[in-house]
């Protein structure tokens, strides 16, 4: 993943262009995403499809013709989407077009104005203050035009069509946690999901943030009743702990699918309520839509200082916690695959166990604890799922799976779904 993620970090992206077209095809080597396209101009709820922007080269150069802020230093030095320009000017001028951190003064920020022609570059505060009054000439050889918004999208078909939906975004360059991060770990949750067999479906989005989900669900709301969880994908290579914002209905299953999966993780971890800013979850979780996703990440975008600064780059991110991040994904998908509601046959008191080899009163026994099959016998009665019984009884889940699965082989329990269907 960090080697993904440093082949990505050099590429200039934003909400179009060619940027990300490119960042696309290098993900499309890992996993055969479909790259689709929407027009400039198209109408996606209140929102219209930008023009596309294209950059070739920025600089300010002083009269020495030295650069002293150059794009191909980095990404960051121009503000995205800004509008084309090339001028000579004085100190006083080009300070009005000039971001900086005056609290970070060796951090680049990473300013936008997608929606807003106008032009600036972003450096160092100390730079800034080092600037003496000269006649400065300034370039940004940059294009508005129409042509298309672009995202990549992966459907891997399950034995359902009930869908599980994980959203990244890939428009920020040269910021690694916020949010490579997220990009290479859906790269690479895709690869290991696309290896093996799954009850449910599975979508994987790599969008703009923010138009890039709100068209995607402009244009596909037929699909959306097929989402029964989602995760909006974001900062999980950072050294922080594991943090869990929930979807807007506050209990749905992912909801209680996460919070279960942090717990048994025994490191330290936070659950916080869903709040209508952030990435792309308050587009799903929007009225209208009210979808079941969260947002599983670790320290939360602009609660970190590096947060949207040159900072943000590949020291920052850890192999180590991209691993463990991407180890919390595939849990919370191992729940999600083997959550099911059984239903008791005999719920009439308690089968004998013994006669049936699922007790042993000897110490070192191998068979599931009879703790844990008590606890799935009692509950098993089609209203409460095995995440249920775990959250209940205080039990792992991967334990209650195991009494379930002994109980099953017994059949002592049955999935609810085949007792409706059973002649």
């Amino acid at each position: 993943m960090h080697g993904l993620m440093s082949e990505l970090y050099p590429i200039c992206r934003s909400i179009t262009g060619k940027g990300v077209e490119k960042t696309l095809r290098i993900i499309r080597k890992h996993v055969p995403i479909k790259i689709r396209r929407i027009p400039t101009g198209k109408k996606v709820f209140d929102w219209t499809v930008p023009q596309e922007w294209n950059i070739q080269d920025a600089y300010i150069r002083n009269s020495k013709g030295e650069k002293i802020v150059d794009i191909r230093k980095s990404n960051l030095h121009v503000v995205n989407y800004a509008a084309p320009i090339h001028q000579k000017m004085t100190l006083a001028e080009l300070k009005r077009h000039i971001h900086t951190i005056p609290e970070h003064p060796d951090w680049i920020p990473y300013v936008t104005s997608y929606y807003e022609k106008k032009w600036g570059f972003c450096m160092a505060h100390r730079q800034f203050k080092g600037l003496v009054n000269d006649t400065y000439e300034v370039k940004i050889d940059s294009r508005l035009s129409d042509g298309h918004l672009t995202y990549g999208e992966l459907y891997i078909k399950g034995q359902s069509e009930e869908e599980v939906l994980f959203s990244t975004y890939l428009c920020h360059p040269s910021l690694c946690n916020d949010n490579l991060s997220g990009v290479v770990l859906s790269t690479f949750l895709a690869k290991i999901l696309g290896g093996k067999a799954l009850k449910h479906s599975y979508r994987f989005l790599f969008v703009p943030e923010t138009i890039g989900s709100i068209a995607w669900l402009s244009l596909n709301e037929e699909k959306l009743g097929n989402i029964k969880h989602g995760l909006v994908v974001t900062c999980v290579g950072d050294p922080g702990k594991m943090t869990y914002k929930r979807s807007r209905r506050r209990d749905a299953e992912i909801d209680r699918i996460v919070s279960q999966v942090l717990k048994e993780s025994g490191k330290p971890h936070e659950t916080i309520d869903f709040f209508p800013y952030g990435s792309d979850e308050r587009q799903y979780c929007s009225p209208g839509f009210n979808l079941p996703v969260g947002s599983l990440m670790r320290t939360p975008y602009g609660r970190f200082p590096e947060y949207h600064t040159s900072a943000d780059d590949l020291r920052f991110v850890s192999p180590e916690y991209l691993a463990d991040s991407l180890m919390n994904y595939l849990k919370v998908v191992d729940v999600i695959e083997q959550n099911i509601t059984y239903a008791n046959i005999s719920p009439k008191c308690e089968p004998q166990l013994g006669k049936r080899g699922l007790y042993s009163p000897k110490g070192g026994d191998k068979r599931p604890p009879v703790t844990g099959i008590l606890w799935v016998l009692n509950m098993s009665d089609g209203t409460k799922s095995l995440l249920d019984i775990a959250a209940q009884s205080g039990l792992r889940f991967e334990d209650i799976k195991a009494a379930a699965d002994a109980l099953r082989k017994k059949r002592l329990i049955v999935e609810c779904e085949r007792l409706h269907t059973a002649p």
